[in-house]
C-alpha cells in the first residue's frame, strides 16, 4: 500500500462534497459541477433538498470541482465546491458540506465544527 499525504491509495481515498438548499420560501436552485474530468450535469435542487457526489483526490493533489448555481436572486454564481489545497484540511480529507441559504453559501468547517460563511451572493 502506497501512503499520498493523509490518504492510502484504497476505499479510504473516496470523499464526498454534498450542496445543501435552504434558500427557503420554497426557492428551488439549479446547480452544475464539474471537474476537469467529470461533468455531473444540471441539477434542478428544491428547497430542503440536496446533491452530492463522491469522488477521489488524484495522486498530485490538484482535485477542483467547481459549480455555477443559479436561483431567483441570482441568475448564475460560480464557485469551487472542492479543491484540495483549501478543502483537505478544512474538510478533514473526507468531504464537504455547503449550506446555500439566501445570504451566500456556508461552509461547514470539521476542524472548529461550525458553518463558516465563506461566500456573499453578488448585489
Amino acid at each position: 500500500m502506497v501512503a499520498i499525504g493523509l490518504c492510502m491509495i484504497v476505499v479510504e481515498c473516496r470523499k464526498h462534497v454534498s450542496i445543501k438548499n435552504r434558500l427557503g420560501a420554497g426557492k428551488n436552485m439549479t446547480l452544475h459541477c464539474q471537474s476537469k474530468d467529470n461533468d455531473l450535469g444540471q441539477q434542478n435542487i428544491a428547497n430542503g433538498d440536496e446533491f452530492g457526489w463522491d469522488f477521489s483526490d488524484n495522486i498530485i493533489g490538484t482535485t477542483l470541482f467547481f459549480c455555477d448555481v443559479g436561483w431567483e436572486k441570482v441568475e448564475e454564481y460560480h464557485f469551487n465546491a472542492y479543491s484540495f489545497g483549501r478543502d483537505r484540511v478544512r474538510c478533514d480529507g473526507v468531504g464537504c458540506s455547503w449550506l446555500l441559504s439566501a445570504e451566500g453559501i456556508y461552509g461547514f468547517n470539521v476542524q472548529t465544527a461550525f458553518w463558516e460563511f465563506m461566500f456573499q451572493w453578488p448585489n
